[in-house]
């Protein structure tokens, strides 16, 4: 892809590689998720080696996703620490899904909506991680009725991610040369200016 020198760095490589390893794994785990939610979806375990393998590989590619989320929350939950500007930006959410967002208030790296998607996939991977531990017999001999319950609260709390995950992808593809950040890890200063003027002007210092 040709670069243009005068485009802004979004994203540095380590942080990139960080996001699709998170993604590869949630891909991983919500195939093998499924295969185990309903008989209907069985057949995934094919992909994973039948199941025995699924049920083995499972919980530790929730382990690698879960140290992986980590670092991306130590890298980016300053960043999404929600402020009165993202507040405002919410209240005129429809604004922007009419796509008459050169209205919306200002903001920085993040807008409000990622802030709540943001703090939405923080809640839920904990949800998941916690309540995995718990459902995870191989280690733990736990009472049998707090392992139903885990599994209860496992299956609400994936099926929230997944949620998550779906809006995150529609949104990145709907908000055209959002995509490119995470491949290439630039955007064009127009795009900057356009959905995120708060940065923009960090990045250029251009107040205009």
């Amino acid at each position: 892809m040709q670069r243009n020198p005068r485009d802004l760095q979004r994203y540095t490589a380590s942080e990139r590689a960080n996001h699709w390893a998170v993604g590869i794994c949630f891909i991983l785990l919500a195939l093998s998720g499924l295969a185990f939610f309903h008989p209907a979806f069985f057949p995934l375990t094919q992909l994973f080696g039948g199941g025995p393998w699924t049920r083995i590989l499972h919980p530790y590619i929730g382990l690698l996703m879960s140290a992986g989320f980590v670092m991306m929350f130590l890298r980016f939950w300053r960043l999404n620490v929600i402020e009165a500007r993202d507040k405002e930006w919410l209240k005129n959410v429809r604004k922007m899904v009419d796509g008459n967002d050169h209205d919306m208030p200002e903001q920085g790296k993040y807008n409000g909506g990622q802030k709540v998607l943001f703090w939405g996939l923080v809640i839920c991977m904990a949800l998941l991680l916690i309540s995995g531990v718990l459902m995870w017999r191989a280690w733990f001999n736990l009472p049998v009725t707090l392992v139903r319950l885990a599994s209860v609260l496992h299956a609400v709390a994936a099926v929230g991610m997944i949620g998550l995950i779906i809006l995150h992808v529609y949104a990145a593809i709907w908000t055209r040369g959002t995509i490119r950040a995470m491949l290439y890890g630039t955007v064009t200063r127009a795009w900057a200016k356009q959905h995120h003027r708060g940065w923009y002007r960090e990045q250029t210092g251009d107040n205009r």
